[in-house]
Order: structure tokens, then C-alpha cells, then sequence
């Protein structure tokens, strides 16, 4: 059985291609069990790994099935970007494409290799348990670090930790125990977003999540970005509101996203998509 692949770069910083989080896109998934699917994102080791196959209803090109190394998850950005930049070149060009994730459908838009895409659903928000100074330890900053923390859903649910400044940004170092026990949602999916204002209009984040019982850092957290845009709406902030997301830099990934929301309280997530090769895989 050979199935071909392609490697991208999502979220990358203009003229860097080697920027951005990297995505693995299997053009035709078909075939495959979800335990295969499983085997060949641990075999490429990326932060996801997609599976492109035909869609269920109407009006979408796609269903897109995303894994990280360790699980399936119902919505992710960079690969929602990446995988409608492969179904675009598959279907022979046109810039609006429908993705059906498990989240469901999503519209991807492109201004030529610069995608953006509409969250699958409205802000859902909650509090998080235990409170701001606990969370705070959880990512290794002091008490009184972290401020107005939320669980945000705007696809997946994920737990923002706002901070002051961009420096307790990058001072933080996670503690998988904790986060495996305060930042890990009901689906089961862990993600903690430490993040700061950085400047009129700018942000700086970091996203940590769990693999295998250790804590891993995220290039670059579309679906993070998505819920940023979430808690900006939960906390009263003037709309509409722009933001360009700086990440991944701690991890030698440096990312842009690129945060709209409009003033109907739709949320809106875009970047710059690279392809850098192709290939084929034998099972």
C-alpha cells in the first residue's frame, strides 16, 4: 500500500521557511483505520499529522481526520490551514475551501498562500479550578502571575493563562504533574497558553501540552490562537480586535498567526503556508 504525503510549514514567518509548524498531510486516507492513522502521526513524530478523505455532506470539499503523535483531536489550526492548502492543489486551484473536522465544518480562505480560517463554533467559557496562583505554579511562574484565566472552546477546549508581560512568558517552565491534573479539558485533550500583550495590537504565547506523560511546547497553536480571540470576547475587549501572535521562538520554531475578530464576534485565524516536499509511503 503506498500513500502519499506532503510536508508543510504553517503559521511561517515571511521569508523563513523553515519557520512555522511543520504538518504532515496524507492526500488519501482512505483505508485506513484510526489505529493506522495513529501509528503514521507517532512515525512522523510532528505536532499533527492529517488524513484527507471524502467528505460526508454537502458543500464541503474534504473531512479531515488530525493527529498529534499521541491522540486524535477534533480541531486543530495549522493543520485545518495546511490540509485546505493541499485540497485547493488537489482539486486544481479555487480559494475557499470547506473542511469537515469532528468539531465540524470549517471555511478556509486563502489570499495566495496566506490561509485563513472561521472557528467552528461560538466562544464557550468557563472557570478554571483550582485558582489563578495554582495555575501559575502549573507553568512554574510565582503567585500573582497569571490573571483572569479561562477555559475557552472555540473548537477544542483549552486553558488560557494570561500573564503581564512578555517576559513571564518565556520564563515559564511547565510541570507535567500539574498539567496532566488542572490543564487537561473533559475530551481529554491537555493545552495550557501562557500569553501577554507585547505591544499595540501584538502577542506573545507559548502552548504546552502532554505527550506521553511529558510536557512538550507547541511551534505554533491555531486552535489556541482561535480560543485567544474567545477570551478576548469574554473579557469585554473592544471589537473589533486584531492581534499577530508571536510563537514559538523557545523552541527554535519561530511562528505568526495572525488573530481577527470582527465585530459580530466571529473568530477569524490566519498565517502563511509553505509546502517544502512530497513523498510516498509503503505499508
Amino acid at each position: 500500500m503506498d500513500l502519499a504525503y506532503r510536508l508543510l510549514n504553517v503559521f511561517t514567518v515571511p521569508g523563513e521557511r523553515l519557520s512555522g509548524n511543520p504538518l504532515c498531510v496524507f492526500e488519501d486516507g482512505r483505508g485506513l483505520e484510526p489505529e493506522r492513522m495513529q501509528a503514521l502521526a507517532r512515525q512522523f513524530n510532528l505536532s499533527e499529522t492529517t488524513f484527507v478523505l471524502p467528505p460526508e455532506g454537502a458543500g464541503a470539499a474534504a473531512r479531515v481526520r488530525i493527529f498529534t503523535p499521541a491522540l486524535e483531536m477534533p480541531f486543530a489550526g495549522h493543520p485545518t490551514l495546511g490540509t485546505a492548502h493541499v485540497v485547493r492543489d488537489l482539486a486544481g486551484g479555487g480559494d475557499r475551501v470547506v473542511l469537515e473536522t469532528r468539531s465540524g465544518p470549517v471555511e478556509v480562505h486563502a489570499d495566495g498562500n496566506r490561509w485563513t480560517l472561521r472557528a467552528p463554533r461560538a466562544p464557550a467559557t468557563r472557570a478554571p479550578d483550582p485558582g489563578p496562583d495554582a495555575l501559575a505554579a502549573m507553568v512554574g511562574l510565582p503567585p500573582g502571575s497569571v490573571c483572569r484565566p479561562l477555559w475557552v472552546d472555540t473548537g477544542v477546549e483549552q486553558l488560557l493563562l494570561p500573564v503581564a508581560t512578555a517576559a513571564e512568558v518565556r520564563a515559564a517552565r511547565p510541570d507535567p504533574l500539574r498539567l496532566a491534573r488542572d490543564a487537561r479539558s473533559p475530551g481529554g485533550e491537555t493545552l495550557a497558553y501562557v500569553f501577554a500583550e507585547a505591544g499595540p495590537g501584538a502577542v506573545e504565547a507559548r502552548g504546552f501540552s502532554l505527550e506521553h506523560g511529558a510536557a512538550v511546547e507547541d511551534p505554533a497553536t491555531g486552535s489556541a490562537c482561535a480560543n485567544l480571540g474567545g477570551w478576548l470576547i469574554a473579557t469585554g475587549a473592544a471589537l473589533p480586535a486584531r492581534r499577530v501572535v508571536a510563537q514559538g521562538a523557545q523552541v527554535g520554531r519561530p511562528s505568526r498567526l495572525l488573530l481577527d475578530v470582527d465585530a459580530a464576534g466571529h473568530v477569524h485565524v490566519g498565517g502563511d503556508v509553505v509546502e517544502l516536499g512530497r513523498g510516498t509511503l509503503r505499508l
